[in-house]
Parts: structure tokens; sequence; C-alpha cells
């Protein structure tokens, strides 16, 4: 059978992209690895009626939604290959199997390139987090403190220090130029250059930063902007524009998320800096919907 759309992810922008492209009564193929982005996170807030959600519920409610749709097929897996003979994409699964269809959807998220801390991966998406919006408020008027990660760290303790009072851990990185110290400085952001050992605090929970000095410095919350890596370079397959992003790279796509392959469009994270279950929705909408205006006309 050719449908006539797969999609490759089944996250929030993917299972978005789905839902309209089955709304629209178009048969799509949604290949699922089963590993979202943020499953390390016990909630997800900020999202429209349903701030503080478990994200894996709110994902398994989405699955079976986009499933009742009678042109939707679900496939559990991941896709290795992709590519393209005259007007049919055929992707491959790392099972052997092939599915094929007229338009793609590229929804397969990213990963997070984590330092190598100890007390760091554990407390993932649970007491070190990237993003004040989505996790900052619960934080609030405690201990926080940033990792040094890139450039753009000194920005982010500026940002999260609008929730309490903030430490800015250098790790052993070299102090910021004079006009960043000085913007850090108004804001009353305390720095420590000592690199960091470790991080203490009873199972998730964080309670402290261990330095290499010896020092336990008391924190309750690390923000950290790591880089991040593309799940799979079926867009480098296919030919389409890759940039880069401030913490990776990233799929270019236009308004209506299509990439510059003909038939491609991609949503979600692998095509944004930015990142939050709210802007990949949006994108997993306009994406199926650019899907079918294409089929349409």
């Amino acid at each position: 059978m050719v449908h006539d759309a797969i999609v490759i992810g089944g996250s929030f922008a993917g299972l978005s992209a789905a839902t309209y492209i089955a709304r629209a009564r178009r048969s799509v193929a949604i290949i699922d690895a089963g590993a979202p982005r943020n499953r390390f996170a016990s909630h997800s807030h900020g999202f429209f009626s349903r701030d503080g959600s478990s994200p894996l519920d709110m994902l398994a409610i989405a699955r079976e939604q986009v499933d009742a749709y009678p042109s939707t097929h679900l496939i559990a897996g991941k896709a290795a290959t992709a590519r393209r003979d005259g007007d049919i994409f055929a992707v491959a699964l790392e099972s052997g199997e092939t599915v094929s269809s007229r338009y793609l959807v590229l929804a397969y998220g990213v990963s997070d390139e984590l330092p190598k801390l100890p007390g760091l991966a554990e407390r993932w998406g649970q007491s070190v987090i990237i993003c004040p919006y989505c996790h900052g408020f619960e934080f609030s008027g405690r201990q926080i403190g940033v990792l040094y990660a890139s450039d753009m760290s000194s920005h982010q303790a500026m940002l999260v220090s609008e929730w309490g009072p903030t430490t800015y851990y250098l790790n052993g990185a070299d102090l910021p130029d004079a006009a960043t110290l000085a913007e850090l400085e108004k804001r009353g952001i305390a720095i420590e250059r000592t690199p960091v050992a470790g991080l203490e605090g009873e199972g998730t929970g964080l309670s402290g930063i261990r330095l290499a000095d010896g020092r336990t410095l008391p924190l309750n919350v690390l923000y950290i902007g790591p880089r991040n890596r593309l799940n799979s370079d079926i867009a480098q397959q296919l030919g389409c524009e890759i940039e880069d992003g401030m913490f990776g790279s990233v799929v270019k796509t236009n308004e209506m998320k299509q990439t510059s392959v003909p038939g491609v469009f991609a949503a979600g994270d692998i095509t944004r800096s930015a990142h939050n279950v709210t802007w990949a929705t949006s994108d997993g909408v306009m994406a199926g919907t650019g899907v079918h205006r294409a089929l349409v006309f």
C-alpha cells in the first residue's frame, strides 16, 4: 500500500501532523521509536488546558485518538533509511519492513548531549532542566543554578534569575566579557568559577552542588542549555537543507513546514532552536495541513 503520507516520529509534533492528515481523510502511517524527548519529565507545563499533565499520558491519549481514525496506521519501530523513487518515498525500518507514501513528515526529534557530571543524568527532567517557562515556577524563590555549556549560558542565567536567587557555575570556563559581567551583576547573579565535581540530593531531587575544591553549596535546581543532535540522518539522506541553530543542527523549513526537498515536510524540535510542547504541536498542525494542501493542489 502507498500511503498519502508517512510521519516519522510519534511524539507531539508527529501525532499532531498525523491527526490533521487523518481528519482530511487521507491515509497516514506513523512510525514511532517510543522515546520522546520529554519522557524524563513527570509533568508538562504551559500547554493550553493541560498544565501539569504527564507528557507520557498526553502522548498515550493522543496516540489512541489518532489511531481511532480509519486511515491511520501506527508502526512501532525506528526508521533507518528513506529514499525517493519517482513520486514515491520508501522508508525502511530497522526491522527490515518498508513503508511507502507520496509525502513525508519528519518529526523524529532531537536528543540532548548532557555533560558527564556525576549525579546529573539521573536528575535530568526533574531537578536538572532547560526551560524556566516549562518548569521554573515550581522552583520559585529557591536556590537556582545555571551550569555553563556555551556562550548562551550567560543569557540563560539572566533569564532564570527572574524565578529566584541564581548562581552561575562556570565549571572552570573563562569569565564572560565585561559587558556581560556587568549585566549579571546588575541582576544579582553570583558567579562561581570553580569546576563542578557532582550533584547531590535524594533520588531525583537536588540539594547541593559539589565543587572540585571540596565545598558543597546548597542548590535546588540546575539549568543547562546543552547541545543536541538530530535523532536521525534521514533529512540528510533526502538532501534537505540543514542549518546551524543555537544548540545544534536544525532542518530548514518554510512557513508551511516544507523542507527544501519537494514532498518532504518537517516539524517540531528538529526545525527550531526553541523547544516546547506548544511549539511542537503547532508545527505538527502546520505540517499536516501543508501535506494535505500539497495533496489537493
